[in-house]
């Protein structure tokens, strides 16, 4: 009969055994890099959309405020305001230089979860001058 408190000698370990679960964390690697790259882009894509949202709303906005700019500058900027608020932007200046109407808009937008920046952009729109 055996002894049932004989020692058992630990299994031998060969190459094969150690680099068992290696190609389970390089991929897990380059699944992480291929996120995050993709997380950039849709960063980067987001704030160039936000760039043009700020742009259109600032350009409608000034064409809405110089229709009026011959009455007076505050018709003139609450126009601006009501369209540039229309088109997703929020009104940071208007003022009038003649009959021209300078205004500067600003859009916010979320990069990332947690990571919100503004877009600024400015328009000027007036009579046709010869």
């Amino acid at each position: 009969m055996a002894c049932p408190f004989r020692r058992r000698h630990p299994p031998t370990v060969t190459a094969s055994d150690r680099d068992r679960g290696g190609a389970s964390v390089c991929l897990l690697a380059v699944g992480l890099v291929f996120v995050m790259v993709g997380m950039f882009g849709a960063a980067v894509g987001a704030a160039r959309t936000a760039r043009q949202q700020a742009a259109v709303a600032a350009d409608l906005g000034a064409l809405a405020g110089a229709g009026r700019a011959p009455a007076d500058a505050e018709a003139a900027c609450s126009v601006a305001a009501e369209i540039t608020g229309r088109n997703g932007g929020r009104l940071l200046d208007c003022r009038l230089d003649g009959l021209d109407v300078v205004i500067t808009a600003e859009v916010s937008v979320a990069l990332l979860p947690g990571l919100t920046r503004v877009a600024t952009a400015a328009a000027r729109a007036g009579p046709l001058r010869s």
